[in-house]
């Protein structure tokens, strides 16, 4: 197994052990650029030089759904494994992700060590909290596919995304999960002691059908907080559990949103977006061998 590591603003992560001849170190920036990731690209030409499965255009005009069941390991035959192991942030992961979802690589392994103390990918692939035990884990560990969540940007969400209102406070517009409506609001209309809902979160899973997304309501705002709201603005509360939905798309739409993955926002509002599983799965190393 060729093995490929790279730390994502991350020079000083210590390697617990290692290295061994066949890892390749590469240090990038926090949230790597696609010239930082072309030398992913180049390893995985030389390993797999012409990919002979369906292309996406051939899986797409399939008069089925089977592949949008259960997630299931890369059809591609390879002569060696190539295992990427990303040690950053969320942003760094879906940076990834997102390279080899676009160079249409994804049966690459992809092996996560968190450096941030919250990390949703990690807690949703249910990784070791402690660094030295996720870095084993991303060496040793097996693969078990996820399904692979992008939005329409083909930017892939490795942890979390958000829909919001661009200027933060109570949404306008609505969030469609399959054929639920998660969040249909004017945000300008509430009145009195109306907080509203500030958006939704959404969240890849690790089955079909792929998304859950919940909404989260805006803060409510205590005395000192309501003698402050000219100065600050409304911020999201929890998500409502009760309003938690699944499905293989999430669609929003109004007139000026915000699109946040991976803590990353979009530069410029929105008035529509869509989030939705990829055709092809993620190849994800998450389970321990036995």
């Amino acid at each position: 197994m060729r093995v490929m590591i790279l730390r994502c603003g991350a020079p000083q992560f210590l390697l617990p052990h290692g290295p061994e001849s066949n890892w390749e170190i590469l240090d990038c920036a926090a949230v790597p650029t696609r010239k930082e990731l072309k030398a992913v690209d180049a390893a995985a030409r030389e390993i797999l030089p012409e990919d002979p499965t369906p292309s996406l255009d051939e899986i797409a005009s399939q008069p089925d759904v089977a592949h949008l069941g259960a997630p299931a390991p890369a059809p591609q035959p390879v002569s060696e494994a190539l295992r990427v192991v990303v040690i950053g942030t969320d942003a760094a992961l879906s940076a990834v992700i997102t390279r080899l979802m676009r160079a249409d690589t994804l049966w690459v392994e992809v092996a996560y060590v968190p450096v941030e103390d919250s990390s949703a990918a990690a807690q949703n692939w249910g990784l070791p909290q402690q660094a030295d035990d996720a870095f084993r884990l991303a060496l040793d560990g097996a693969v078990a596919p996820v399904p692979t969540i992008r939005n329409d940007a083909g930017q892939a969400v490795a942890g979390s995304a958000t829909i919001s209102q661009w200027n933060p406070g109570a949404m306008t517009g609505e969030i469609i999960v399959d054929d639920h409506v998660l969040v249909r609001q004017d945000g300008d209309a509430l009145r009195g002691g109306q907080t509203g809902v500030y958006g939704a979160k959404l969240v890849p899973m690790v089955d079909a059908p792929g998304i859950v997304a919940a909404a989260a309501p805006v803060a409510r705002q205590g005395l000192l907080e309501r003698l402050r709201r000219k100065q600050a603005a409304p911020q999201p509360g929890p998500v409502d559990p009760s309003t938690v939905a699944t499905g293989r798309a999430v669609q929003a739409g109004g007139p000026e949103l915000r699109v946040t993955v991976d803590g990353v926002s979009r530069p410029r509002p929105v008035d529509r977006v869509t989030f939705y599983r990829h055709l092809r799965d993620l190849q994800v190393v998450r389970v321990a061998r036995p």
